[in-house]
Order: C-alpha cells, then structure tokens, then sequence
C-alpha cells in the first residue's frame, strides 16, 4: 500500500473520530436566554405566580406581571402558560403595546394588553395581576359592589369598579385582546387598586409583586365573607377613614404573608 493512499486513511479515521468526541455547535433552545433584569424581581414574578395558583385565585388561567427594572416603558410577564407551571426561564419582556421584545416562537397571552395599557397610564404601578376568580365575577354582574367588609381587603376603599366592554364595544369574545380594549379598562380602573371585568374577572394593580399578591388574595376574600355577610343582614362596610388606616397597616405588614405563602409553595426554577 503506498504511502499517499495510507495517509488518506489515517485522514479519514482522524476526522471520523473528531466527529464522535467533540460535540456539534447546536443553537441555543427556545426560550432559556436570561434577561438582563434583576434576578430578585423574576424571582419575585415567578413567586407570585405560583403563589396564586397556590392560593386558588388563578387556575389555568390568568396572568401576572411586573414592571421592567431596567426600562419602565416596558414590563415581564411569562409566556402563555398555566401559571401554576412557571418558571423564570419562562419569563419574557413585553414592550408599551404589549408586543414581544424576543418571542423566539414563544406566544403570549391574548390578554397581555392589560398589562400594557395600565403600565402606559399607571407609574405608580409595578406590578398587575389578571384573574377570573368565579368569587369575584358574580360582583360584576349583580350590581352589588365589592366593597371592604373587614380590615386586610382596605384598598378596595369605596368600591371595585366595573368594566363593561359592551356600553362601548358590542358584542365581543369578552376577552381584553387589543389595546383599545386595554385602554378602556385602564380608564375605568382610574387610580383604583382593583378593577373589576364584567362576566370575566378582575384587575389588581399595587407598587409590588408582594402587594399585587396581597391585594389579589384578598379581593377574593373579602369577595366570599361579603357574601357571606349580605346572608345575614344588612352590612356594615369600613368607612372611607377606617379604609385608609387600615390599608397603611396592612399592606405595610404584608411582607409576613408573602414570606409565609412562599414557604407553601417551596422551591422554584
């Protein structure tokens, strides 16, 4: 055998082996790229999300968001999915309109535009929360407002609006799909922390993951002992003074059932 067609060989084998021991550059998967952002305020977004899903205000369904720390026209949210399941590679940055930043093929909620639309007119707000609590929607459709019946759901104050998307926009999927939509409930909400959705849900909105959560579990609640409470008799609501004291304190403490709820739900990713 000659000495050109020997080398030929070893050549051959070389590549061939080089194939098997060195790995194949792959592109990187769908949706594990890590944002910029504060690895605490994910940590909080992920929390807060299984957090209600612990405590039954979401299910399936619902969503929650957090205000980007590193540009406030824009906000993070997960991609659509049960919040129950959600993890902080799950998180993605939406922009003012409510559109990806970087879908990489991943959707997002029909319903991001409440986000969207209540960022754009709320500074204040750093944190929004999207449920259909089946405690809460009987209050948009009754006429009975949700009001405060005892000390913790406070910042409800003189009542939840409602929203009706039918006194402007006929007759609809019900679902807040666009950001006309958006900004018809932002409008409603005013400077509310709590919105109701009718025959759909509701909106809380708060400075924080921790708050948002807070006012989010006590919405429904007060939406059961107020029930509750019209059984019996006519009810006593808080005052409007009673209300504001009573919401300085307790979300001023709402840091002890935050820590406690994320004890029930354990670990996350």
């Amino acid at each position: 055998m000659s000495g050109l067609r020997i080398g030929g060989i070893v050549s051959v084998c070389a590549s061939f082996c080089l194939a098997i021991v060195l790995p194949v550059a792959r592109p990187a998967p769908q949706g594990t790229a890590s944002l910029a952002n504060d690895p605490k305020l994910i940590e909080d977004l992920v929390y807060a999300n299984r957090i209600l899903y612990q405590q039954q205000v979401l299910d399936g369904f619902g969503h929650v968001s957090v205000r980007s720390d590193k540009n406030p026209d824009h906000f993070l949210m997960s991609h659509s999915m049960a919040p129950g399941l959600v993890t902080s590679k799950d998180i993605m940055e939406w922009d003012r309109e409510g559109e990806a930043v970087d879908a990489r093929g991943r959707n997002g909620y029909t319903e991001r535009y409440i986000h969207a639309a209540i960022y754009r007119v709320r500074p204040d707000v750093k944190a929004i929360v999207h449920s259909h609590s089946p405690d809460v929607i009987p209050y948009s459709v009754t006429g009975v407002t949700l009001r405060p019946v005892f000390h913790n759901p406070a910042f409800l104050r003189l009542g939840a609006p409602i929203f009706d998307s039918l006194k402007d926009f006929g007759d609809t999927d019900m679902l807040i799909r666009d950001n006309k939509l958006g900004d018809a409930l932002a409008k409603v909400l005013g400077n509310s922390g709590v919105a109701l959705i009718r025959g759909h849900g509701f909106v809380a909105v708060a400075g924080s993951a921790q708050v948002v959560v807070y006012r989010a579990i006590y919405t429904q609640v007060n939406a059961r002992v107020q029930a509750e409470a019209m059984k019996l008799g006519t009810v006593k609501f808080l005052s409007p003074g009673e209300a504001e004291k009573a919401q300085a304190v307790t979300e001023g403490t709402s840091g002890r059932p935050w820590e406690l709820w994320k004890a029930q739900v354990g670990k996350i990713e």
